[in-house]
């Protein structure tokens, strides 16, 4: 059995300061919706949808793990855009023998993560 991830939720109270921050920042492909329907991103195969509500934070904050994760083909560049836009990177640039990652909060505090792995 091929199972894969058909979707994944975010909650924002803000969803067009989302959404602009998931467009616009991250640089994620938005897919055309219905009046009213909640912003979906295409994520090759899976869908993010910005949902309207209040985000639900982890009570303990460590260990830090992040609600979502991206894979990016360059995390150089996708650092620098981040910067460009003036995204905290708290803890910057984190490793180990697998892969390169930088966590940061979306604009409705949610903790995201952009890794990209080792070849």
């Amino acid at each position: 059995m091929n199972i894969r991830i058909a979707a994944v939720s975010l909650w924002a109270e803000d969803v067009p300061a989302s959404t602009h921050f998931y467009r616009d920042v991250v640089g994620l492909k938005i897919m055309p919706q219905h009046a009213g329907a909640s912003p979906h991103f295409d994520l090759d195969g899976c869908v993010l949808m910005i949902l309207c509500g209040c985000p639900a934070l982890p009570l303990n904050p460590e260990p830090r793990f992040p609600m979502v994760a991206f894979s990016v083909p360059n995390l150089e560049s996708a650092i620098e855009k981040l910067r460009l836009h003036g995204v905290d990177l708290p803890w910057g640039v984190e490793s180990n023998d697998a892969c390169r990652w930088v966590m940061f909060h979306d604009p409705a505090g949610n903790l995201v993560e952009l890794v990209k792995f080792k070849t």
